[in-house]
């Protein structure tokens, strides 16, 4: 009886199916917390040398940025806030807020809003593809965080209601601001670029949400701040002419909705301790 021949083995991986290319992975949420925050610290200590005219501290400072990768890490990092399994696109809690009076002013007059995005990450976001805001950008894709501060605040003011918006957007830069002063300065600067309450008698569907402040900063800003909890925020925000119309808690952001009501009575806020604790940050809004 004849043997049968042994087959030859063949080598295991040989025999699998075909497996997928994995995707790269993207910068894990660790990573990209300590870069955001280590740029920031850079950036912060590059205007206080700035501001001593210490030219060889900025150059230093700048090789240390250049060295995480620059403003295109910075970017990378910041734009992974709004992947779904990080939390998403921060404008989509405003559209949530806004949708009822959209709709009801779209049924009216049809009429787009004009918006002022600062900061602006993607033109991707919910409101840009809403169809209902005709959007002006201050692009973080253009600008450095330092530059992107400047540019807001040395933009030409409105010269009359056709100029100004509906809304502002400030998501996630309020608290790029690298000091407390800075952080009102903008703040009440946006008063400057926001139209009269009283523009909206004829669409009274938006009465209740315009003209308006949307405002994003990372949770612990003012859950765990020193100088800064929502009772502050809100006094602030009130000596500004602002009411707090909605707000949204996560683990990782707090998201407000303020409606600009008038000039509000002007209040100093210094930098004083709210909180003691030795955990708790030094994140501070300064006025007057």
């Amino acid at each position: 009886m004849a043997l049968k021949k042994k087959r030859p083995q063949k080598n295991l991986a040989a025999g699998r199916p075909p497996i997928l290319q994995r995707q790269p992975k993207s910068i894990t949420r660790k990573s990209t917390k300590a870069l955001i925050n280590k740029h920031h610290l850079l950036e912060k200590r590059k205007k206080q040398a700035l501001a001593k005219g210490d030219d060889a501290g900025v150059a230093a400072i700048d090789a240390e940025i250049q060295a995480l990768g620059g403003l295109e890490a910075y970017q990378k990092a910041s734009l992974q806030g709004q992947r779904e399994d990080r939390g998403g696109d921060s404008s989509r809690v405003l559209m949530e807020w806004l949708q009822p009076c959209l709709t009801a002013h779209k049924e009216g007059s049809g009429q787009m809003l004009k918006m002022l995005e600062v900061g602006a990450l993607s033109t991707q976001n919910a409101c840009s593809q809403s169809g209902y805001f005709d959007i002006t950008r201050i692009d973080l894709n253009s600008q450095g965080e330092g530059i992107l501060q400047q540019d807001f605040m040395e933009r030409p003011l409105p010269k009359d209601d056709t100029e100004r918006f509906d809304i502002i957007s400030l998501s996630l830069v309020l608290n790029f601001v690298p000091d407390p002063k800075g952080r009102g300065d903008m703040l009440k600067r946006t008063t400057e670029f926001l139209r009269a309450a009283g523009r909206y008698l004829e669409a009274p569907s938006l009465t209740t949400n315009f003209p308006s402040l949307f405002l994003v900063l990372p949770a612990p800003c003012v859950t765990n701040s020193r100088y800064l909890d929502e009772e502050r925020l809100v006094g602030i925000m009130a000596s500004l002419g602002y009411a707090k119309v909605e707000s949204k808690t996560t683990q990782r952001l707090v998201y407000y909705l303020w409606r600009r009501e008038g000039k509000g009575i002007a209040r100093r806020f210094r930098k004083e301790e709210i909180r003691a604790g030795l955990t708790r940050n030094n994140f501070a809004v300064v006025l007057g």
